[in-house]
């Protein structure tokens, strides 16, 4: 049997995807080549109808079969630690309770990021993608509960997603606190190698061997002009059609669009402080609570930023948006493969 020793299990947006990328990089570690399986998100098959725009056909993607799962992590090598990094498991209370009871000692990484941040890269990940169909991110998060209560899936959730004191609350009477390492994403971006010593030292394998975490997964910014609605429709309607196919899968259909919309794309832009002062309020009480659980102070999540926007730079080029329910390109482990001048700093 061959199951995961360690998880990334949180918050989107918040740069697992170049996380797992650089942990694949370790000899100690073997990271599962599909980068979300989202395994313990649901106990048997995903809906096949219904949902948000682009979920059905996401949902396809969900490995959600036991042996399927296990298969992931068969090539690990002897004496290597097996990971993978869903970070919708925080967000989904079935699913931690699932690994707890399936993965009793596992290992469990979450990082934290300015959650009026996280929701605004979140909601232009899908607006570049041609899914989101409110341009404006403020009145997109005023969405929410409508979308929740029409069954949308948790990653249109941008508020929800962010109210980690709620989520690390619920998941320490699951697992004790040595089984979990919290971490900030601004020392992701700002100290790398620290940061990726500190994950070694936690999961107990040898520290100073990775140094750097690739750029993976930045989000683009398309303008909204009249041509991206008008493809942004397409795409919304091609979804939907999709699901009508049996056997497809999101990228085939829908991944020419998303490429076509993100083709003159800039990096993800800062927001003004009047649209964080309408979004703070959503998470103040939440943060009190992250303060409470964690013992230390988050509050410069309710002040103005210095820095707001992409933190890395543009896209590099020639890379997509991460489709995160398929193999990573780049061979085993989920390691991929990209011109050294990338290897520099996390996603935007």
């Amino acid at each position: 049997m061959s199951l995961p020793d360690f998880l990334v299990i949180g918050a989107p947006k918040a740069g697992t995807t170049a996380l797992h990328a650089a942990l694949a990089r370790h000899p100690g570690l073997y990271m599962s080549a599909v980068k979300e399986p989202k395994f313990f998100l649901s106990d048997g098959p995903p809906p096949a109808r219904g949902g948000g725009p682009g979920d059905a056909l996401t949902h396809r993607e969900h490995i959600w079969r036991r042996p399927e799962y296990e298969a992931l992590f068969d090539t690990a090598p002897p004496g290597t630690l097996r990971g993978e990094s869903t970070p919708l498991y925080l967000y989904d209370r079935a699913a931690m309770r699932q690994i707890r009871e399936t993965l009793p000692t596992a290992r469990l990484i979450v990082i934290l990021r300015d959650p009026v941040e996280r929701a605004h890269s979140n909601w232009t990940h899908l607006w570049s993608a041609g899914l989101e169909p409110v341009g404006d991110f403020v009145r997109a998060c005023g969405e929410e509960e409508r979308r929740i209560a029409a069954g949308w899936a948790s990653f249109w959730h941008y508020t929800g997603l962010g109210r980690y004191g709620e989520q690390l609350e619920y998941l320490f009477t699951l697992f004790p606190r040595e089984q979990v390492l919290v971490l900030r994403y601004r020392r992701l971006v700002d100290e790398p190698a620290q940061t990726l010593d500190r994950i070694c030292g936690f999961l107990g394998v040898e520290q100073h061997l990775l140094t750097e975490i690739p750029r993976q997964n930045v989000t683009s910014h398309p303008e909204p002009t009249i041509g991206h609605r008008a493809v942004s429709a397409a795409q919304r309607a091609g979804s939907a059609f999709g699901t009508l196919i049996p056997g497809l899968r999101a990228a085939t259909l829908t991944g020419p669009l998303e490429r076509f919309l993100q083709r003159h794309s800039r990096e993800r832009q800062p927001l003004n402080w009047e649209q964080r002062q309408e979004l703070i309020p959503r998470f103040e009480s939440d943060i009190r609570l992250l303060e409470h659980v964690l013992g230390e102070s988050f509050r410069d999540w309710i002040m103005p930023r210095e820095r707001s926007g992409g933190m890395v730079g543009g896209r590099p080029a020639g890379q997509g948006q991460a489709r995160n329910g398929l193999p990573a390109s780049g061979g085993l482990g989920g390691a991929p493969t990209e011109p050294a001048a990338t290897r520099r700093l996390p996603l935007a």
